[in-house]
């Protein structure tokens, strides 16, 4: 299931200016690094051996079990230039904006005599700055899952259903069954 999260982190993602390291002594050095040395709280963050941790700064592991590299790799992205991921965001949730791409069902809850009918549409549309700094500001505050699709789903009914409210006033889009969601910095 695509997640309005994770795709807001590979968004950012996409703005790195330097690659991820992409060996396992190199990804484990980094997070020896960014925990100031010390081998027993990257043990504790990877739920391995602290002898573990030893053996792949010093290469004397190379191959780590699949769990543990997927692990490893999701830790290290999420501390992965956070000075490039920061501007990123502050970029935009003021002057660039975020674009969204999904393929979803949309139902809406609009008045009597109108058409409700869910259906799947393909939107690709430019939010503006303030619609990125409501989903950024929501995912750092530890918003669940629903409340980032509501969230995007009140954006998508502002820009495209509501024209930015020249139009459909009083309509309220849902966003389900959502089969494609990518962002866009």
């Amino acid at each position: 299931m695509v997640t309005v999260g994770e795709e807001l982190d590979r968004a950012v993602q996409g703005a790195f200016t330097r690659p991820v390291p992409k060996s396992a002594g190199a990804q484990m050095r980094y997070l020896v690094r960014q925990h100031r040395g010390s081998t027993r709280l990257v043990a504790e963050l990877l739920g391995i051996s602290r002898r573990t941790v030893e053996r792949y700064v010093k290469n004397r592991i190379r191959t780590p079990r699949p769990q543990l590299a997927e692990r490893l790799e999701r830790e290290v992205r999420a501390r992965w230039q956070p000075q490039v991921r920061a501007r990123a965001k502050q970029t935009a949730a003021t002057t660039g904006g975020i674009m969204i791409d999904t393929r979803a069902r949309f139902g809406f809850t609009a008045a009597p005599g109108s058409t409700d009918d869910a259906r799947l549409r393909h939107l690709t549309l430019a939010l503006p700055p303030q619609h990125a700094a409501r989903l950024f500001e929501a995912q750092e505050g530890g918003a669940t899952e629903d409340q980032l699709r509501r969230i995007a789903a009140e954006a998508l009914g502002e820009v495209y259903f509501r024209d930015n409210g020249r139009r459909a006033h009083g309509l309220e889009v849902e966003l389900t069954d959502v089969a494609h969601l990518e962002f866009e910095l």
